[in-house]
């Protein structure tokens, strides 16, 4: 047996830390997702009664969390003019949080190596035809400079396998590399200012180093929170096999300080509905514990990944009508969390999901490793992890979502200005932090108008900040000399000023 062999094996051994499990767990032996409870939730709540579902809504609207006979109320409304009313609410309900912000980014994936072999993913290690490649120091500052100077982002999700190449301790090198790269660019300078991490579970002193490094929200998804059939897709032996220690995961890093986090399911791999539920049920244990839920909601459907069998084939697969419902749902029973929609989905699907509660979209997409520093910029299986349904660029997305009276915001300036965990929660809850970012939004949207965007992008996006300004004066006439003052700053070049 090789030494590279003995020492993946030996990290490997060593990654699940049971007492990290058992702490949280309060001498139970089951964890906080009940299968049977849910299936009987689902089942037992499938007369809707309309004056009903008029009162979960009004909860809504109030931005309170749903309790799971709620939600399963809501996952089983069958008449169509109920749906459209739980739409407009849904609506209405990310206006009232959000306002009409919609925050983009762009995933960056740094190494595709990694010691699992889920049924679903095309970096699984038995996967062969997999070209497989972790990004040096080097590489990484091509990256980041063709993200932060070529197309104007400002806020990365960087994705890693897991191995020990890219351990806690690259993760955390990374993350600092990532921050120490500035870029010229047409006015000003452009850097990015938020790097959130989508990684493994960690132990929690292994998230103590991502906290000290400047991480961003952690995410995790469980995936799947149908107990069996996470088994299933997850062979036993590897760690990705254990499932509490991924569900328990962002209690880890709370203790290792970062409050900060987002959860996600794939769905396509069981039940919708109860992948809905299984969220849910997630979110209430956070608040419970912590008081601080997860920031954003991920609801990615599966598509096509190399040499995996089970993304043609499931028989869970969301239908596009579903998909909405279940977007739809999740924007109701936690309304203040944020939610991301990804270009997994096609530019169509997007466009119809966006109004239904979406936040947070990632766009000039790239997966492949070392990808945007390159000029092949086409899809290619055996450097992805799956296939992408929407490879528009920045500016295209941005100028479509101008054109529908969208303001889209680079603002990070919540996260340096500690409105985090707590804060950030009962701001959202009360409809306060969008009056902070609506002002931050209006000064990073036009840095970016005038460094990156074409000029049919540029034309949309001052009209939309025009309606921005006048709101401002109008609602907010404290603020409003402050933001005239800074806006004009921005527009002489100065950069990253927030409030």
């Amino acid at each position: 047996m090789s030494s590279a062999i003995k020492d993946t094996r030996s990290w490997t051994d060593g990654r699940v830390i049971k007492k990290e499990i058992a702490k949280y767990m309060d001498g139970k032996k089951e964890d906080f997702i009940p299968d049977q409870k849910i299936a009987e939730k689902i089942r037992d709540n499938q007369k809707t009664d309309p004056k009903k579902v008029r009162d979960i809504l009004k909860k809504s609207l109030a931005v309170e969390t749903l309790t799971p006979d709620e939600t399963a109320v809501l996952l089983n409304v069958s008449d169509k003019s109920l749906w459209e009313e739980m739409k407009e609410t849904a609506g209405k309900v990310k206006k009232k949080v959000y306002d009409n912000r919609i925050v983009t980014f762009a995933p960056l994936y740094l190494g595709n190596l990694c010691v699992n072999n889920c049924a679903y993913c095309g970096f699984r290690c038995e996967n062969a035809a997999a070209e497989r490649k972790v990004l040096t120091p080097g590489e990484i500052r091509s990256e980041v400079m063709a993200l932060a100077g070529k197309i104007g982002h400002k806020r990365l999700i960087v994705v890693y396998g897991e191995h020990p190449e890219t351990d806690a301790d690259y993760i955390a090198s990374s993350i600092k590399e990532i921050y120490s790269v500035v870029v010229k660019t047409k006015k000003g300078t452009g850097r990015i200012r938020r790097v959130n991490v989508n990684a493994s579970p960690m132990s929690i002193n292994d998230l103590k180093k991502l906290q000290k490094a400047g991480i961003g929200t952690y995410q995790v998804f469980q995936e799947t929170y149908h107990h069996d059939t996470y088994q299933a897709v997850h062979p036993a032996g590897t760690i990705k096999s254990d499932y509490k220690w991924r569900l328990y995961c962002m209690h880890r890093a709370f203790e290792a300080g970062i409050d900060d986090f987002g959860i996600g399911a794939l769905f396509g791999l069981y039940d919708w509905k109860f992948e809905a539920m299984g969220l849910l049920y997630h979110s209430i244990e956070l608040e419970r514990r912590f008081g601080v839920g997860p920031h954003t909601i991920s609801f990615p459907r599966f598509v096509p990944a190399q040499n995996s069998a089970l993304t043609y084939n499931s028989k869970f697969k969301v239908r596009d009508e579903d998909f909405m419902k279940l977007i739809t749902v999740i924007r109701l029973a936690v309304p203040h969390t944020g939610m991301i929609l990804t270009a997994r989905e096609t530019a169509a699907i997007r466009g119809e999901a966006m109004p239904l509660g979406v936040t947070q979209i990632d766009a000039s997409t790239r997966i492949g490793i070392g990808a945007y520093s390159k000029e092949d910029g086409g899809q290619h299986d055996e450097r992805q992890q799956f296939l992408l349904g929407d490879t528009r660029s920045l500016d295209e997305v941005i100028g479509e979502l101008a054109a529908k009276g969208s303001i889209t915001s680079f603002c990070t300036a919540g996260y340096r200005c500690g409105r985090t965990g707590k804060c950030i929660m009962e701001l959202l809850k009360k409809g306060e932090e969008g009056k902070f970012c609506k002002l931050n939004a209006i000064l990073t949207f036009r840095e970016w108008l005038d460094d990156f965007a074409g000029e049919t992008t540029k034309a949309s996006g001052k009209k939309v900040i025009e309606r921005e300004i006048e709101e401002i004066r109008v609602k907010m006439p404290k603020a409003y000399p402050r933001l005239m003052e800074a806006y004009e700053k921005i527009k002489n070049g100065e950069r990253d000023i927030y409030f």
